[in-house]
């Protein structure tokens, strides 16, 4: 199985406001009694979505104008707590593809990075600048992994990214266990070597 290659993510984002929102916000440990993955999306964010009666709370990425929107725009220290693999998986599922935010918990990041969903940090000025011109334009951004940057309408804003993590995603070699299965005849190989 040959991995994509992700150079750039383009869609629409949705701004979740606030600092160290953790893993157990982004999906409630209630819902991780699961089999697979698949599915997790209805429940990401829920108990800030919803009330104890299932009722919407008019969050905001439930709103209409942010329907279908790919790309999370958040605060520092995002996906704190638990080390959870649910959540990244919680919002892959829910669409998002890529993560904006001024810093990101480091497992998280890791977590993120192996289902090929970039997580760009950028400094709070920089995230208050595209928030705005976003409400203002209210048009789609495109993230420009090789050339580290962010576009929108005329503006352009650099990020940087841990080379390691930019260079997995661009090179199409994001999730190791993908690239071991592909690799498993030079694991055998290697396997017998090592039995003699």
């Amino acid at each position: 199985m040959t991995l994509k290659k992700i150079k750039s993510v383009m869609g629409k984002a949705v701004f979740v406001s606030g600092n160290d929102i953790d893993t157990d916000r982004i999906i409630p440990a209630r819902f991780m009694k699961c089999v697979t993955f698949e599915g997790l999306g209805q429940y990401t964010f829920y108990d800030v979505r919803f009330d104890q009666a299932n009722k919407s709370l008019n969050h905001v990425l439930d709103q209409p104008e942010n329907k279908n929107a790919s790309i999370l725009i958040s605060g520092a220290n995002f996906g704190c707590g638990s080390s959870r693999e649910h959540a990244p998986q919680a919002l892959f599922y829910f669409g998002f593809r890529a993560i904006i935010a001024e810093s990101f918990a480091e497992i998280f990041f890791g977590n993120c990075t192996t289902l090929g969903i970039p997580c760009i940090s950028l400094s709070k000025d920089k995230i208050n600048l595209l928030v705005k011109t976003l409400a203002d334009k209210n048009s789609e951004i495109k993230i420009d992994l090789e050339n580290k940057l962010i576009e929108i309408e005329n503006l352009k804003i650099d990020f940087q990214m841990p080379e390691e993590a930019l260079k997995s995603l661009i090179e199409g070699q994001w999730d190791s266990l993908a690239a071991l299965l592909e690799n498993m005849p030079k694991v055998k190989e290697l396997e017998k070597q090592l039995a003699k």
